[in-house]
């Protein structure tokens, strides 16, 4: 029996909140969370290598739009996510999430910040594991109070 994402994260979340929280009571907010950060990146950074090799094995020209989609599906089972697609192509995916039980979860935990901390900032390090010519932008997040999630990937010429 597989675990959907969300439920992986309601688990993972009774271990981190209190860690994050003691962490933080002992070296301040700002040091913690940037430690947290940085090992969580490094965590989601080898997630991203690993799910970008496994969607694009023995690929020339890898599909973008078609990858990413994929990771939605991923993340969105069990209705933990609900969301819109602006744009599908095989260099960019645009995307308005519209609802997001991470975040429901992570407030009646009475920890948004937590939730960004430890979900929404995971997002650009798997990002970072496409590789270098894959960058994502998002302005805004349900969890930190906007109405909706606004991922967009795109694959940069050059490399750059």
């Amino acid at each position: 029996m597989s675990v959907s994402v969300i439920e992986q994260a309601k688990i993972q979340a009774q271990v981190l909140v209190p860690l994050v929280k003691a962490l933080q009571a002992e070296l301040g907010e700002a040091r913690a969370n940037a430690l947290v950060r940085k090992a969580l990146g490094d965590l989601y950074r080898g997630f991203g290598e690993e799910f970008w090799k496994a969607k694009n094995r023995d690929k020339h020209d890898p599909d973008l739009g078609k990858a990413v989609s994929s990771a939605f599906r991923t993340y969105g089972s069990d209705d933990a996510l609900a969301y819109d697609v602006i744009e599908q192509t095989a260099d960019a995916f645009a995307v308005d999430v519209t609802h997001c039980a991470y975040a429901e979860f992570y407030k009646a935990l009475g920890e948004p910040e937590l939730g960004f901390l430890l979900v929404c900032t995971s997002d650009f390090a798997v990002v970072e594991g496409f590789g270098p010519d894959i960058k994502l932008t998002r302005t805004q997040t349900i969890m930190q109070g906007a109405s909706h999630c606004d991922f967009r990937y795109r694959r940069n010429d050059g490399g750059a």
